[in-house]
């Protein structure tokens, strides 16, 4: 019987190996999976950065065109007023077109 002993010493080391080597699989596919949790935080942070600083972007130029607007309309009163009423009579006329169009 010592040859049935050294058969089952042989497949339980294949067995401790096999135990050993699905181990260490797991254990990099467990930091594989952290680190892939990590960069799609970073990304989502990153997206989200961009985002702010697009909106705020945004709002400084809203900001800009309007003091510009307002300086415009001081030194330009005539002017702006004319612009204005301008282009409300274009709008006015864009509007009847489109719901004349329509019936």
């Amino acid at each position: 019987m010592p040859n049935h002993q050294t058969n089952t010493d042989t497949a339980h080391h294949m067995l401790d190996r096999a135990a050993a080597t699905a181990d260490q699989a797991l254990d990099g596919l467990s930091t594989q999976a952290q680190r892939l949790k990590d960069e799609a935080s970073q990304l989502g942070q990153r997206g989200v950065s961009a985002v702010r600083e697009g909106a705020q972007q945004l709002r400084d130029s809203a900001h800009r065109a309007s003091d510009e607007t307002l300086h415009y309309v001081k030194a330009e009163p005539v002017k702006a007023l004319l612009i204005a009423a301008a282009t409300g009579a274009a709008l006015v006329a864009l509007i009847g077109l489109m719901s004349r169009s329509r019936h």
